[in-house]
């Protein structure tokens, strides 16, 4: 799989610890920054690996940071990006399952590495389970495209 990865100054070790663990696996990794510990500004990173993952460069995209949370956000502004927070194994799974992320954020301040590496395995393994799931995907992507879509009373839940 191809795998696009990139951190802030907080999360640039683990970044630079769960690269090594991809690549062992066999997969491809490409670092997007930052380069060192130096205080730098996520929001340009985290767009870059949600681009590469929107446009087909990456299957898949990583973002690092100290909490995670504002990766996640920058990440999810580009255009077909779906990107979930998780900083354990359940919500990895879920993320995946029900969701179809396709950027994984983690906070370097909050996960040690052993763990970071058994989320980053588990949201790589996890296939999405579509069918009702997929409903909900689709409303998301419509409202990337149509700001007003989602308003207004919600629909029954089919299942």
């Amino acid at each position: 799989m191809r795998i696009a990865i990139g951190s802030d100054h907080a999360g640039f070790e683990l970044k630079g610890h769960l690269g090594a663990a991809l690549e062992r696996l066999g997969h491809t990794v490409a670092d997007l920054g930052t380069d060192s510990t130096a205080s730098v500004d996520y929001p340009p990173i985290c767009a870059a690996v949600g681009r590469a993952v929107a446009t087909g460069e990456a299957d898949r995209g990583i973002v690092l940071g100290g909490s995670g949370q504002g990766e996640q956000m920058a990440a999810n502004k580009v255009r077909g990006v779906r990107a979930a927070l998780c900083n354990d194994l359940y919500t990895a799974r879920l993320s995946r399952a029900h969701n179809d992320a396709n950027v994984l954020a983690i906070g370097g301040r909050i996960v040690a590495p052993g763990l970071a590496e058994e989320i980053v395995a588990l949201w790589l393994s996890t296939p999405f389970e579509g069918g009702r799931h997929q409903r909900r995907i689709d409303q998301i992507t419509k409202m990337e495209h149509h700001p007003d879509a989602g308003t207004g009373r919600q629909q029954e839940a089919q299942s």
